[in-house]
């Protein structure tokens, strides 16, 4: 240790590129595994934001540790690495484990002495924070059942149908079990298309037959398998019925879209510039979150098919 602090050296993947103290900070007790700091990369450039504000906004924790030199002689690289993050709004950016420990150039005194600011965040948060800076959105986090949708199986109609069955019994409000009944109703109708789509591949609806039309998926990635639906749209209820696995019956599912969703839609995508960058959280199965997230958005302007797997996140329930 010298008498700054812990001496490290620097590494650029296998580069050496000198010496630096890591100054610890109260009570942080951070230090680099083995006193070494390897670079794995060079952030983006930050274009609205100095890096320093993204990070003091984004990390749970104040400066981890400071790094400055204290060798006498010219450590070139260093000092190019230095005035290169300055100038260019970049940082440098050591991966231990889960963390991104981000290097912030600071001012010097002494232009010979490079001196970082070091910075934990979770990796990837700091490029999606200037991500979302940079093109000037907003993230907007969507749900998914009772949100934007309402979605039954033949067991949730049942479940449902049974419920307010139960509730209907014991009610004694005119106005009420008149709700109810319509409810009821709409439980029951819905369940009957559901039930004919299941079974026949098609729905009479209005005296008018329905079949389906077989969609194919789009391929999120290389390890996905083709997958084919078939679905049937009945544009003027707002009904899309789908199944989630095409080679079972009993995945079929009733999904209503909520009324409003197209003039939403329209807005988020207006004049054909995204307003808000856009992620779906749900505990809702994966398979069913990203048919039903295809069913809302087919055309891929919320989110692209190739950021669709990291956009969809699945929690379980307490998570």
């Amino acid at each position: 240790m010298s008498r700054l602090g812990f001496k490290c050296v620097v590494y650029h993947g296998e580069t050496c590129l000198g010496e630096l103290d890591a100054i610890p900070v109260s009570d942080q007790g951070f230090q680099f595994p083995g006193n070494e700091i390897r670079i794995h990369h060079i952030s983006p450039h930050s274009e609205r934001c100095p890096p320093l504000s993204v990070l003091q906004t984004i990390s749970s924790f104040s400066v981890r540790c400071k790094l400055e030199s204290s060798f006498p002689g010219e450590q070139s690289h260093l000092i190019n690495l230095h005035a290169s993050c300055f100038y260019e709004c970049k940082t440098a950016v050591v991966v231990l484990g889960d963390e991104e420990i981000h290097l912030v150039a600071m001012p010097s005194k002494q232009k010979k002495f490079p001196c970082f600011w070091c910075y934990s965040v979770p990796m990837g948060l700091y490029n999606s924070s200037l991500a979302l800076l940079n093109l000037r959105c907003l993230a907007i986090v969507f749900d998914l059942d009772e949100t934007l949708i309402v979605a039954n199986t033949m067991k949730s109609f049942e479940d449902r149908i049974e419920t307010l069955r139960g509730w209907l019994a014991r009610e004694t409000d005119p106005v009420r079990i008149s709700g109810m009944s319509g409810e009821l109703k709409r439980y029951a109708d819905d369940r009957a298309l559901l039930k004919q789509y299941a079974e026949n591949d098609y729905v009479v609806d209005n005296g008018k037959m329905f079949r389906v039309q077989m969609e194919e998926v789009p391929q999120l990635s290389e390890s996905h398998e083709k997958v084919v639906r078939p679905i049937i749209r009945l544009q003027e209820k707002g009904i899309v019925i789908t199944r989630i696995n095409p080679e079972i019956r009993d995945t079929s599912v009733l999904v209503r879209l909520r009324p409003a969703w197209e003039d939403l839609r329209s807005y988020l995508t207006a004049k054909g510039r995204k307003r808000f960058e856009v992620y779906v959280c749900t505990m809702a199965e994966r398979d069913y979150a990203l048919e039903i997230w295809r069913l809302l958005d087919p055309e891929a302007h919320l989110i692209s098919s190739r950021q669709l797997l990291d956009r969809v996140v699945c929690v379980k329930s307490g998570k």
